[in-house]
C-alpha cells in the first residue's frame, strides 16, 4: 500500500483542487417554443426534437386534468353527503 512520505501541502491541495467545481448547466432555445432547453434533449415544454415529436405533452397534460376533475368530484360527493347524527347520551350527575 502506498504511502505517502511527506505531508501535501494546502496550497498544492487546493491548486489541484481548483478545477473541480459545480458549472451551470449549458442551454439552447428549442426550436418549436423557444422555450431554453438542454441541447441533444428532447423539450419538456413542447415534446419535440429536431423536429419530431417524441412525447406528446397535450395527452398527459389532459391525463392529469382528467384525474384531479375526478378526485375533486369524488371530495365533492363526499361533502354532500349528509353525515349521521351521533346521539349524545345525557351525563349522569
Amino acid at each position: 500500500m502506498a504511502v505517502p512520505k511527506k505531508r501535501t501541502p494546502s496550497s498544492r491541495r487546493d491548486r489541484r483542487r481548483a478545477n473541480i467545481f459545480l458549472k451551470e448547466p449549458q442551454l439552447v432555445k428549442c426550436k418549436k417554443c423557444g422555450k431554453p432547453t438542454r441541447p441533444h434533449n428532447v423539450c419538456p415544454e413542447c415534446g419535440f426534437y429536431k423536429g419530431k415529436e417524441y412525447i406528446n405533452v397535450m395527452a398527459k397534460i389532459e391525463k392529469k386534468q382528467k384525474v384531479v376533475s375526478s378526485e375533486k368530484e369524488e371530495i365533492v360527493e363526499e361533502v354532500k353527503k349528509p353525515k349521521k347524527a351521533v346521539k349524545k347520551e345525557p351525563s349522569k350527575k
